[in-house]
């Protein structure tokens, strides 16, 4: 007996059974020795007289008996329907859900048995005759049933409660995966892609009907679904079958394949991704729904979408790692046709944090093309007006440029290229020189290499920004100078203030404004006449 089971149902309904029972013998036994009329003739005691069923006296009680588990049945069934069509209607699939279930089918079965006991006991009754078994089994029986219905109800209610609902809905899914990839027959294969597929959009279903009604938890626990989902299935995707990767006929006329490019579709095949794809197909249907109604989804759907790409990593499957780079890309894209810019911050973070797990495993190649969509990022946004996103990917992109030369990464130097790069946003604008916010940034790494040790790398911030006005110069040392602190004054999720740097760095700071006036001292000199 299982922890679960004692707790659930053992003990509940063992506690009435007992309670019951012994209210009534205390009773009957008051009865039996006390106000009960004539002695008893049998000088067994209390149980013998009540087993001592009289064939004349006991028709209406075996009639009655057989009523009483009837209308249990029908406030069993009564509660229950009410409750699950309410949950119905705001959940797909749960009826099927509800009948699938072996427990609510057991206890349904448990009720119309005892019935139909019930009905052939109330006809058996015969003069001088009395079924004490088969009437004792019936006692038995409606016993149970009335013991069992607070603990099934409560079952019930347990069973339908969303967090419930949603988690079972993701066990279908990975058990349908699972059977799917073993399956070698391309029927049986076709079949589980759909239950696959239809339980992933189950969850989206029940993600998009908590956001329209304001349900954060139930929305948040959908979409941790399908990432937990995604990431068990890596698991079963090595050992699946041929089959299981082509785009079956059952889910070939899915709206989301079917509006897709023969190439594309084509793709998936051979990337061997169509359930990653479907998952963040998923996510990204979630997160233009949640943008402005429900910010949090919008993280957690970046947040999500890092973690699948790090098990990716982990698994070494580059397919799924460049997918879901897409998708992270195609929510910066969303953000910013939205002019989001709060959302876009906090997307950024986690692109950063996934580029940062990127580096510490060696996976120079594809931190270094993350980078450069970062500076893509950057300069849309400079050129859409979003100047704090553009410093925030300046910032991020400054926090990679060093941890690259922390770890001594292959792709440092073209790393830092990129961060030179990102305040020249188009080739027309060749000459401007940027957005303080992004020079601030710039000049913050210069002082981090000068800490460690690593001038040559400093010089060529340097050299980038020989021609930064003066004034400009100033403005920003200033600025940097008076943050004392790495706590912002407000409450942010990073962390830690964009312009906070610890003393060693803030020294290497200083040294490297000197540099710029000693250059910009140099470069005054030899404009003048000779």
């Amino acid at each position: 007996m299982t922890s679960e089971f004692r707790r659930a149902w053992f003990v509940p309904m063992a506690s009435l059974l007992v309670v019951a029972t012994a209210v009534f013998f205390s009773l009957y036994t008051l009865d039996h020795y006390v106000t009960g009329g004539p002695p008893y003739e049998h000088p067994d005691g209390v149980v013998q007289r009540y087993l001592g069923f009289d064939p004349d006296k006991i028709s209406d009680a075996v009639s009655a008996l057989a009523g009483m588990i009837a209308a249990v049945l029908g406030i069993v069934i009564t509660v229950v329907s009410i409750v699950v069509q309410l949950s119905a209607e705001r959940y797909t699939g749960v009826t099927k859900m509800f009948f699938a279930d072996k427990t609510n089918i057991g206890v349904m079965a448990f009720y119309v048995v005892a019935c139909v006991s019930g009905i052939w006991l109330s006809v058996s009754l015969r003069a001088g005759f009395v079924p004490r078994t088969t009437l004792m089994v019936m006692l038995v029986s409606t016993t149970g049933g009335l013991v069992l219905m607070a603990p099934y109800f409560a079952y019930v209610f347990r069973f339908l409660e969303p967090a419930n609902i949603i988690g079972r809905i993701r066990r279908d899914a990975l058990r349908h995966a699972e059977e799917g990839a073993r399956a070698r027959d391309a029927t049986r294969c076709a079949e589980l892609q759909a239950e696959t597929l239809g339980a992933m959009e189950e969850l989206t279903d029940i993600t998009s009907n908590s956001i329209s009604g304001k349900d954060k938890i139930i929305a948040s626990n959908a979409v941790d679904a399908l990432k937990d989902f995604a990431i068990r299935y890596l698991a079963l995707k090595r050992e699946a079958s041929e089959p299981w990767f082509e785009i079956g006929p059952t889910i070939r006329g899915n709206p989301d394949f079917v509006a897709m490019d023969p190439e594309s579709l084509g793709d998936l095949v051979r990337q061997r991704t169509w359930v990653e794809w479907k998952v963040m197909r998923q996510y990204l249907g979630i997160y233009n729904e949640a943008q402005g109604a429900m910010r949090d989804i919008n993280y957690l759907v970046a947040i999500n979408t890092r973690y699948i790409a790090e098990a990716a990593l982990d698994a070494g499957d580059d397919e799924l790692t460049t997918l879901a780079l897409r998708y992270m890309n195609s929510y910066l894209r969303a953000t910013l046709n939205a002019r989001d810019v709060r959302t876009a911050y906090n997307v950024l973070n986690q692109y950063r944090l996934l580029v940062e797990t990127m580096l510490r495993k060696k996976h120079d190649a594809f931190a270094a093309t993350a980078v450069g969509h970062m500076k893509y990022y950057g300069h849309t946004s400079f050129q859409m007006n979003l100047a704090f996103v553009a410093e925030t990917v300046a910032y991020d992109i400054s926090t990679l440029c060093a941890l690259a030369h922390e770890l001594g990464s292959a792709e440092e130097d073209g790393i830092l290229h990129i961060f030179l790069d990102l305040d020249m946003p188009t080739a027309e604008r060749e000459k401007e020189l940027g957005l303080k916010g992004v020079r601030k940034a710039q000049v913050k790494l210069a002082a981090y290499y000068i800490a460690a040790g690593d001038e040559e790398r400093a010089e060529r911030i340097r050299d980038d920004m020989a021609n930064e006005p003066k004034e400009r110069l100033s403005a920003m040392r200033q600025e940097l100078e008076r943050v004392t602190t790495k706590d912002f004054w407000e409450i942010i999720d990073r962390g830690r203030n964009f312009e906070f740097m610890p003393p060693d760095q803030k020294q290497g700071m200083r040294t490297f404004f000197g540099w710029l006036h000693t250059a910009a001292a140099v470069e005054s000199d030899g404009a003048g006449p000779s």
